[in-house]
């Protein structure tokens, strides 16, 4: 095949996934509410910090769900989120919880140098509620990924969820990766990188 037909494939694919894309849409845009309790969470010096209060002025918030610093997975998505805090922020508060114990998480937080505001769900059933954990064999296992959430009549709902895995449209490095001729061809994401 032609680089010219391979070209005109690919353009009619896109095609049809962004009509797929606008089909999710249209959909997570019509899902119910889902009523949500107001969680207690703690903030990075180990204070109680509520779920309804990280709302701030706004009524909707945007809330990501990170496996912790064990994690060079969730690590490399939340470095992404570091270049677009501003911008999140100043349309919705936008907020990272994380299984670590406050201090823990405080201390990863400031070796990544984020910006934006980490919370730590350590000993809540947040995560597990939210349907970002489960136990299996003693143990727990975490999902990555993002809850949307709005308030309401002095009410907490989760609007939408979506789950993190490579290729997906929260990290943009998966798809640069996947334009050349090699592809991800094996690449893993690291804490420290050759070139720091």
């Amino acid at each position: 095949m032609t680089y010219q037909e391979t070209d005109k494939e690919i353009a009619s694919l896109v095609e049809a996934l962004n009509a797929t894309q606008e089909k999710i849409l249209l959909l997570r845009k019509q899902r119910a509410w889902e009523p949500f309790d107001d969680y207690t969470l703690k903030d990075n010096e180990g204070r109680d910090v509520l779920l309804s209060s990280l709302f701030k002025d706004k009524d909707e918030l945007l809330l990501i769900h990170n496996m912790g610093k064990s994690c060079v997975y969730c690590t490399l998505w939340a470095d992404g989120f570091s270049s677009l805090t501003k911008a999140l922020n100043d349309r919705v508060p936008f907020v990272l919880v994380s299984p670590n114990p406050p201090e823990i998480m405080k201390a990863f937080a400031e070796s990544r140098c984020w910006e934006f505001t980490c919370l730590s769900a350590h000993n809540s059933s947040f995560t597990a509620d939210a349907g970002f954990s489960y136990e299996k064999e003693g143990k727990t296992f975490y999902h990555p990924g993002v809850s949307a959430f709005a308030k309401k009549d002095g009410k907490i709902y989760r609007t939408n969820k979506d789950y993190f895995g490579p290729g997906d449209m929260y990290s943009n490095v998966w798809h640069f990766f996947d334009l050349l001729s090699r592809g991800q061809n094996d690449w893993q994401p690291k804490f420290i990188y050759p070139s720091e």
